[in-house]
């Protein structure tokens, strides 16, 4: 395992080296590729100094896939240190503060956390982008727009007043549109339904009439289930199926309000700059590495999930919204937008921004992957 960890951040680390100014390879950095990948290899070793972090993550700490890049990060780390760089891992378990981890790290409580940016839309509605919006990018557009758009400096913008350094956490991907106890023909249908949807979509859905509320995750089943929601959202098969909630509702609607939700990394800024330089690039490279691996964990773990609900289940019907339902949806959200670039300059900067790159790379993947999909999956 430490061998492959080894040539995993190897290889990472010499895309740092490429891109860590914003300058595509040379042919001189092309040819000098074999030394720094054997040097990234030895770098750990000559740094001996003992480091110990403390992460706090706002989910418990077995709660896959969501804390998953923090295990990975914590063992990538002390494996490429030989054990001189270690994270101790404190899941909402330990520390009973879920939605208090930009605090502790900013504060310094907890040199680096783990959660998600849409939570602190309270502190800066700007944070909001660093997670998903409704109708937005799906994973590989986000993640594109984070490395080789603008998605980077405007995520170090927003949290810089903070003293953070912010960095993608891993994606669940596109999310389902959620539970429903009966079927959703018209947009009168939503009228009076009470449902847990937080963020922007529980602003949008409230537009709409749905009286929206939030419930603990402990609480969701047995409200579902007694009625005292008509509806919900949660994530996708993976973890879904943990929740039970296809004993209970039998409509299942894809999504429209969080097609790529991306977790974060955020690494108190101070501490950051007090470790040795080996150690900022392994640490970097780690949460790159581990972002990435949840995506492909969760795209799994739905994989099956699915199967085994559909199963079991044979009467669960999914769904998507009608389109006259849809633009209604996304009729919603652009007031919200709008509502919010009217009172926040740099939201509206970067919402100009974010639209502008979806558009470029939206024609690509439909004409890609969407269009390989829709030609082939019917062939025999």
């Amino acid at each position: 395992m430490k061998k492959i960890y080894l040539m995993v951040i190897s290889f990472l680390l010499v895309g740092l080296v490429f891109t860590g100014c914003g300058d595509k390879p040379t042919n001189e950095t092309k040819q000098s590729a074999a030394p720094v990948k054997q040097e990234a290899k030895q770098v750990a070793k000559k740094e001996t100094k003992k480091v110990v972090w403390k992460l706090a993550m706002t989910w418990p700490s077995t709660l896959t896939p969501l804390a998953s890049p923090t295990h990975n990060l914590a063992k990538m780390v002390s494996d490429m240190t030989d054990g001189n760089f270690k994270i101790e891992l404190h899941g909402k378990e330990k520390h009973k503060a879920a939605l208090g981890i930009l605090d502790f790290v900013k504060n310094k409580q907890y040199e680096i956390g783990h959660s998600g940016s849409y939570y602190w839309k309270g502190k800066d509605i700007n944070t909001i982008w660093f997670t998903t919006v409704p109708f937005g990018m799906t994973m590989k557009e986000q993640y594109s727009w984070f490395y080789y758009g603008d998605g980077m400096k405007y995520m170090n913008k927003v949290y810089d007043r903070f003293g953070i350094l912010n960095f993608p956490g891993g994606n669940t991907g596109v999310q389902m549109g959620g539970w429903f106890k009966k079927e959703i023909k018209t947009a009168d249908d939503l009228k009076g339904i009470k449902m847990r949807i937080p963020g922007l979509a529980g602003e949008v859905m409230a537009k709409l009439g749905v009286s929206v509320t939030n419930i603990p995750a402990g609480e969701l089943y047995t409200s579902l289930d007694r009625g005292t929601i008509d509806a919900l959202e949660w994530v996708g098969p993976g973890m879904d199926i943990k929740m039970g909630f296809h004993k209970v509702a039998p409509y299942y609607y894809t999504g429209w309000h969080e097609p790529a939700s991306e977790m974060q990394f955020m690494v108190n800024k101070k501490a950051f700059e007090k470790l040795p330089k080996a150690y900022q690039n392994i640490l970097i490279t780690a949460m790159k590495a581990s972002a990435s691996d949840m995506y492909y964990e969760n795209f799994h773990a739905s994989s099956e999930a699915w199967a085994k609900m559909k199963t079991e289940f044979p009467d669960i019907k999914v769904k998507s919204f009608p389109q006259p339902v849809m633009q209604k949806m996304k009729d919603a959200t652009t007031e919200v937008f709008n509502k919010y670039a009217s009172e926040n300059k740099l939201f509206k900067e970067i919402y100009i921004n974010q639209q502008a790159y979806i558009k470029k790379a939206r024609a690509w993947s439909k004409m890609g992957e969407y269009g390989y999909i829709q030609t082939t999956d019917s062939l025999k």
